[in-house]
């Protein structure tokens, strides 16, 4: 009982001091009463943006924290790899936030550490723009005197042109023999896909955006046509799969040299795969086979080679390259002759 009487006491005594606290009295004044509102303001501002730029540090340190976690217990953890994604999405969203506001300066105790600008790459085209002054390089506009050069100031910006299409007209004249009237015409250039119309760089630009920048062929249809260019989805489906058949003796080199004799690391990888005719999604296996023993001094180049698979089954790693035949019993890379490193 006495503890709560004086804590009760305690209070009374406080909110009685806090109404006898003399304040500053406000003015009458209506401009008065306005630079004070516009220094609210600036201050609410003022502690806004500094709340954001702590924001951007916190997401900052915690992209670090999550790629130096996952430096440390591998990469096995596909949902680790998908907290870093969305950590780098929110790093980007607060970031661009925080450049889209004017940024006023600010007094401030410790100096705000600027990222250092890289040097442009050496090997991007220049396109040099000359500005010469206004009054001409000639003659002086205050006295008429000669001028003479005494250096130049050079700033660099980074510009981006967008993609062009161009079309290669292949001709073959014809000629004919006026005694023996024999017809004389080169042979026509071979084509990466007989019967097409389009050439290798395009092919190239259509398998890195689907498979290296993940961009699906209905969206690049929808890029292509912004261009004024009509590729159907189902074109360019064509092109993929004939591509896919057209580079099968490469895969196939690339797969002996991964398979050599040696040290091979193994790995596979859950991926939603469309299930067609349920509207859902299965899971299937992308197996991942790397040959790189550098850490043990070797000189030989890295490699690598995917394989899909829709399960998991015991067959599915089998990957014997063409020309030996499965194991009877079903024996995982039976026929590897080095030694094989997996996780889990």
């Amino acid at each position: 009982m006495p503890y709560f009487l004086g804590l009760f006491c305690g209070v009374a005594v406080a909110v009685v001091l806090y109404f006898l606290m003399p304040r500053a009295a406000l003015p009458d004044d209506v401009e008065s009463l306005k630079k004070l509102l516009e220094a609210a303001h600036e201050k609410v501002d003022t502690l806004s943006a500094k709340l954001r730029s702590r924001d951007v540090l916190i997401e900052h340190l915690k992209l670090q924290l999550a790629r130096l976690r996952r430096m440390k217990f591998g990469r096995s953890s596909e949902a680790l790899d998908e907290k870093i994604a969305q950590l780098e999405l929110s790093l980007e969203e607060l970031e661009a936030n925080a450049a889209s506001e004017p940024q006023e300066p600010t007094p401030s105790a410790e100096p705000a550490i600027k990222p250092v600008r890289k040097a442009l790459p050496a090997q991007l085209p220049r396109e040099p723009h000359v500005h010469e002054p206004p009054s001409g390089k000639c003659n002086c506009p205050k006295c008429g005197g000669t001028l003479r050069p005494m250096g130049e100031d050079v700033s660099e910006v980074l510009e981006y042109v967008p993609e062009h299409w161009k079309v290669h007209r292949h001709v073959r004249p014809k000629y004919s023999c006026g005694s023996c009237e024999t017809v004389i015409q080169a042979n026509a250039p071979s084509r990466p896909i007989e019967r097409s119309y389009a050439g290798p760089g395009l092919l190239a630009h259509v398998l890195v955006s689907k498979y290296c920048d993940h961009l699906p062929l209905y969206r690049q249809s929808q890029i292509y046509a912004r261009s004024g260019l009509e590729l159907d989805r189902a074109t360019l489906a064509d092109w993929v799969g004939a591509l896919a058949s057209l580079t099968e003796p490469l895969i196939a080199a690339l797969g002996r040299y991964v398979f050599s004799p040696g040290k091979l690391h193994a790995d596979d990888t859950p991926i939603p795969v469309l299930a067609p005719g349920t509207g859902k999604t299965k899971t299937g296996r992308l197996w991942t086979y790397v040959r790189d023993d550098r850490a043990g001094g070797s000189t030989d180049p890295p490699a690598v080679i995917f394989r899909y698979s829709p399960d998991r089954k015991g067959e599915r790693p089998q990957g014997a390259p063409e020309g030996l035949p499965r194991h009877p019993a079903g024996r995982c890379l039976w026929w590897f002759p080095g030694s094989l490193r997996s996780q889990g």
